[in-house]
């Protein structure tokens, strides 16, 4: 895609993930990348109004050239950039139900949205539960760095998640099924569940590819 169609494909992907409830207000950013930088949604943007010329641009040592400031959560993004090649785009929202799994003591935190269904395997993998950090903390980013680029998503513990794809709609639509899980995963609680098992786990790795886990 050219950079034109890259921020019209932005601001309808992100319009569609404000329409839906994913995100609210000016909460959630997202970036994408270009051969000579990223785009980002500028800060205190809402996703649901968008408009493509003024996204913010930056060159490939992030200094901002273009557009209005980017959110200043950009460390988020290109901690991700950073660890995993082939990274396109990262999402970060404030989704309901991945918020609230995020405010939740995890069973697990180095895997804290179960494995419900074999979609979240596919598209999602290991989802780990960072430590809390207060928004615009660059800290943040280092607590993704640490990770190494073994998870293609993380869940920042009291405030939301943050997921990596190879292109804008795969990182969209894992965001959607990281929130999808999330849901059926509080709607379950306290409720007898029934996982998938360790080796429907690895059988869907093998077959598909997994993500992290």
């Amino acid at each position: 895609m050219t950079e034109d169609e890259l921020r019209a494909e932005l601001v309808r992907l992100a319009a569609s993930l404000f329409q839906r409830g994913l995100s609210v207000g000016t909460a959630g950013n997202i970036s994408v990348a270009l051969p000579d930088g990223w785009l980002m949604t500028p800060t205190n943007a809402s996703l649901g109004h968008l408009d493509a010329a003024r996204i913010s641009k930056l060159d490939r040592d992030w200094s901002h050239v273009g557009g209005d400031r980017p959110s200043k959560e950009v460390f988020l993004h290109r901690a991700f950039y950073e660890t995993r090649p082939g990274t396109g785009a990262v999402v970060h929202l404030h989704s309901t139900h991945a918020t609230a799994l995020s405010c939740l003591v995890a069973q697990d935190p180095e895997d804290c949205v179960p494995p419900l269904t074999p979609y979240v395997v596919m598209r999602v993998g290991r989802v780990p539960l960072l430590d809390y950090v207060s928004p615009g903390d660059p800290a943040m980013g280092d607590l993704i760095r640490a990770r190494g680029g073994r998870n293609a998503a993380v869940l920042l513990a009291n405030h939301g998640p943050v997921v990596a794809g190879r292109d804008l709609a795969s990182a969209v639509h894992a965001a959607e099924e990281l929130e999808e899980t999330a849901r059926l995963a509080i709607l379950l609680r306290g409720l007898p569940v029934r996982l998938l098992s360790p080796d429907q786990v690895a059988v869907l790795e093998r077959r598909f590819g997994g993500v992290s886990r």
